[in-house]
């Protein structure tokens, strides 16, 4: 039996880091909007006869094979934690080899490691037949990341792999919800364009340190949060509307916000990016995720797109093609 799983990756527009609990919980109203993107994390996982399990990353090329399910839960150290840890949840009884791939670059941004291992789930529950639902992979992806990269993540990196399509996450006491705007599709992917600026980030850093500082009562990380949270909420109406013009002054509002709460969220190459950009028809741009590197993504009017990724790569930017995805994370089986 083959089993075959692929799951989008995102574009966050606003709101993002306030859904690590507990940051939202100090910020009423908080919530994040976001899109799924069609660039994909992949699954493949081939049952065989012995009880072996073989895990293979295709695009970091690393491998490891062990012996039974109870040699990997046993074992201390993994190459391949994040796909190690969640098999330990899944608890299969048969042996396999589990292959994995990625469109996303490494540390972009747009939530690759989550979209993997929402896709992983998703394989896993048909391998075991454990008929959990999509929230459940959502929160138990998540927690397997926290375990991995050992500092405190959220959510929103996971619904747009789960669901696909544009959405907002309401972060609320009692956790979160996910509400799917009604956004036509291809307008907004027309006046969308992702680039990778070249340079892998680790989400896990600067959103541990924003962390830190709000938990520790820092007051301007509260203020800056407490703006983000105010624009995202602003932007979730923008964009229902549609209202074009405001979503991008929104983002424009929401980059400069969050460039205040740390100074290595932005760097030149990010900063020549988003400027060459907006000289030549971008309304806006922001980084994707928590940034320091990896993707920016730009709000556009459809008639300048040639202009703007041209001004792009002259900054030095990468142009990733994309197209919002509806329909989240798809499982074939072959027997």
């Amino acid at each position: 039996m083959r089993i075959e799983a692929q799951a989008p990756t995102r574009i966050d527009l606003a709101g993002g880091t306030l859904d690590i609990w507990p940051l939202y919980l100090f910020h009423e109203g908080a919530l994040t909007v976001n899109c799924a993107i069609s660039r994909y994390a992949r699954c493949t996982i081939d049952v065989q006869k012995s009880k072996s399990i073989t895990l293979i990353s295709t695009d970091t090329r690393r491998h490891e094979t062990f012996a039974s399910f109870a040699d990997l839960a046993r074992a201390k150290n993994y190459k391949l934690p994040l796909l190690a840890h969640l098999i330990k949840l899944f608890e299969p009884k048969v042996g396999f080899t589990l292959t994995t791939d990625s469109e996303a670059p490494a540390g972009a941004g747009i939530g690759g490691s989550s979209a993997m291992a929402v896709a992983i789930c998703a394989a896993l529950d048909e391998l075991t037949n454990t008929r959990q639902s999509r929230i459940d992979w959502i929160h138990i992806s998540r927690d397997a990341e926290a375990i991995v990269i050992r500092v405190p993540t959220g959510t929103q990196d996971h619904y747009p792999p789960a669901f696909g399509g544009t959405s907002a996450i309401h972060l609320r006491a009692g956790g979160e919800f996910r509400e799917a705007l009604k956004v036509y599709a291809g307008e907004l992917e027309s006046r969308l364009v992702l680039c990778y600026t070249g340079k892998p980030r680790q989400s896990g850093i600067n959103n541990w340190e924003v962390f830190q500082a709000q938990i520790n009562g820092d007051r301007q990380i509260t203020r800056n949060l407490a703006e983000i949270s105010a624009i995202a909420q602003q932007l979730r109406i923008a964009i229902l509307r549609p209202d074009w013009n405001e979503v991008g002054r929104l983002i424009r509002a929401e980059w400069h916000a969050r460039r205040k709460n740390l100074p290595n969220i932005s760097t030149p190459v990010i900063d020549n990016i988003i400027s060459a950009a907006r000289k030549n028809g971008a309304l806006a741009g922001k980084v994707c995720g928590a940034g320091g590197g990896g993707c920016v993504t730009l709000l556009i009017d459809p008639q300048a797109r040639e202009r703007v990724e041209s001004a792009v790569r002259g900054a030095g930017g990468e142009i990733l093609p994309m197209r919002i995805d509806r329909t989240g994370v798809r499982v074939k089986v072959t027997r």
